[in-house]
């Protein structure tokens, strides 16, 4: 059986579809790196430790990284972007401190007599950027 025109188009509008919606997930990533903090080159992100609890081992800690991801990101790419934001600051190692979801505005629908708010959720997640000291 031969598809019709109008089933083709289909198949090609839901495989285009699926794959624009499967490519939506992203990360965003910034950082700040804390005052009076000597400034060190930066490092290769492999080298990058994420570690869950400071260490015990002797460290200063030389800024923050922020990651909000969406659109359901794995933890590989989460975790990537971790790492080449905090090689960016010389971090030898990044302690996640926070990973919770916060409201992060509102959407506003409805007609200029009757307006509906609803509150938006984001997930953000914030590591402080860590150098050991020589001991």
């Amino acid at each position: 059986m031969k598809p019709t025109a109008p089933r083709l188009a289909l198949a090609i509008l839901a495989a285009a579809l699926s794959t624009a919606l499967s490519g939506c997930a992203t990360v965003d990533v910034a950082s700040e790196r804390y005052l009076g903090v000597p400034q060190v080159a930066p490092t290769t992100p492999a080298s990058v430790e994420i570690l869950r609890r400071e260490p015990k081992r002797p460290h200063v800690q030389i800024g923050e990284v922020f990651l909000s991801p969406s659109g359901g990101a794995e933890v590989a790419d989460i975790e990537k972007a971790l790492r080449e934001e905090a090689a960016k600051l010389g971090a030898e190692a990044a302690v996640v401190v926070q990973d919770r979801t916060k409201r992060v505005g509102t959407f506003v629908s409805g007609s200029w007599w009757v307006h509906y708010r609803t509150p938006v959720y984001g997930r953000q997640i914030v590591a402080v950027a860590i150098r050991y000291r020589e001991r």
